[in-house]
């Protein structure tokens, strides 16, 4: 018995510093595709949105506005709003960047990623997320899109990172966390106020670029 659980043990660790080393080539591999990438924008939204909505097109075209500005873009490389990004891209003629996750659903990489980093780990992408940001844009979406959302408010308010623009489109959509952000975080002092102009609410492609830039929209 007691080899036994001496053996378990040993193959225990032996999985885990495998593991170790698989995390480490996935940060290694996207470190050296990406280090180059230059000034880029994160976009996060729901992969289960259709081209016929008129979210898909408003990614779209805040993605094809940012490149033709001078931005790469970064999203999941997924469907859905991940897609219409990496397609704005596209036509904009910018990188146009996929991080893009195994699962068992959802997640085929979408035909509009001209530079891909797949991974396995959530935690690994979302370094890779931030690391190669100038700024957030977070389209509606669903747990992953707060989860990223989150992430990026969380290290800003502990000065993890240097503060950039995280900026919510769509006001009819992200109104209402906000409101509660308000009424329940706020009034009973489990954030500041400083913590709620961390982030901003827009409705355009214009006023993302102009968020950005610092310059008002026109």
């Amino acid at each position: 018995m007691a080899n036994s659980r001496q053996y378990l043990i040993d193959e225990l660790s032996k999985e885990n510093s495998w593991r170790l080393f698989k995390i480490m080539a996935e940060f290694v591999d996207a470190f050296e595709k990406l280090q180059d990438l230059g000034n880029a924008v994160s976009i996060f939204g729901s992969a289960r949105v259709l081209p016929d909505d008129p979210v898909y097109k408003l990614t779209f075209d805040i993605a094809k506005q940012l490149t033709e500005s001078g931005y790469n873009v970064i999203t999941g490389g997924g469907p859905g709003l991940m897609e219409a990004g990496n397609k704005g891209a596209v036509e904009g003629d910018g990188n146009s960047v996929g991080l893009h996750i195994h699962l068992p659903f959802e997640q085929k990489a979408n035909d509009y990623v001209n530079l891909q980093c797949d991974f396995r780990y959530f935690f690994v992408r979302k370094v890779m997320f931030i690391k190669y940001a100038r700024a957030y844009v977070v389209m509606p979406g669903g747990y992953g899109t707060l989860d990223e959302l989150s992430e990026a408010l969380v290290l800003t308010q502990t000065k993890r990172i240097k503060p950039f623009p995280i900026i919510l489109v769509g006001s009819d959509f992200w109104s209402g966390l906000v409101d509660w952000f308000k009424t329940e975080m706020l009034t009973r002092k489990f954030v500041r106020q400083s913590d709620l102009d961390m982030f901003s609410i827009v409705d355009t492609a214009e006023e993302v670029l102009a968020a950005i830039s610092g310059k008002p929209s026109p």
